[in-house]
């Protein structure tokens, strides 16, 4: 709490006045260029390896960054943040992000009885354990938790291609799908390579590359975004639409 406290008081006498016509704008309204999925561990800092700015991304965080199913009743939040980020904020991409060392990954794979809410909470990933267990595996050398946090985005994304207001905007060309992976001792953002089923690194040519099918996706005449092709990928190694 001090280093918040000090933190706060630092921006108020250092940055504030700098942000300021921002924060004015903002104001008025957001209009975000992503929806963000990621993990609430506090070592997961879109901010810093994204160098994104308030305003630029819309966020959802919660334990081992799992997005419900679209057939459970209402009152999710995650669900809630979905529908507003792609009725109301027409959000053109959706990012779910994953990270080594995952405390909700390692609980799902150690059945933590003394943590009874959180095991609750993963219950829904409970297949993409069963998968992990029957031997699916991503390429890399890779501990379990991590092998199984890398299988849990992509589910994630599977569960987000089956709420119809996604569904319709990936069929449309409106909407494309990311799955992220932050290995935290190597400092490394990795990004979801459907062509080789694996998480690369997200460095110059793997952006230059992305940005180039972006364009592509958004040139006349184009259809489904090639980042939707996560689906075939995730389906092919058993990940289709965990419940």
């Amino acid at each position: 709490m001090r280093k918040l406290l000090q933190g706060v008081f630092e921006f108020r006498a250092l940055r504030r006045s700098a942000y300021r016509e921002t924060f004015a704008r903002l104001a008025l309204g957001q209009s975000p260029d992503a929806l963000l999925i990621a993990c609430s561990d506090s070592r997961v800092a879109p901010n810093v390896f994204a160098s994104t700015q308030p305003g630029d991304i819309f966020v959802i965080r919660n334990v081992g960054n799992l997005v419900p199913a679209p057939d459970q009743p209402p009152g999710a939040s995650e669900a809630a943040g979905l529908e507003f980020a792609l009725r109301r904020l027409e959000v053109a991409d959706i990012i779910v992000c994953g990270h080594s060392s995952c405390g909700a990954m390692q609980a799902l794979l150690a059945s933590a009885s003394d943590l009874p809410r959180v095991s609750a909470w993963l219950r829904p990933a409970a297949p993409v354990l069963a998968r992990f267990r029957a031997g699916a595996r991503l390429p890399g050398e890779w501990s379990d938790a991590d092998q199984l946090s890398q299988l849990n985005v992509l589910a994630q994304l599977e569960q987000i291609r089956a709420y119809p207001e996604a569904s319709e905007r990936l069929s449309a060309g409106r909407l494309r799908l990311h799955g992220w992976w932050f290995d935290l001792s190597g400092t490394e953002l990795r990004d979801y390579d459907p062509t080789l089923g694996a998480f690369v690194p997200l460095d110059e040519p793997r952006v230059q590359a992305i940005l180039a099918r972006m364009d592509a996706d958004s040139a006349p005449g184009a259809s489904v975004p090639s980042c939707a092709a996560v689906g075939v990928r995730a389906e092919a190694a058993g990940l289709k639409h965990h419940q």
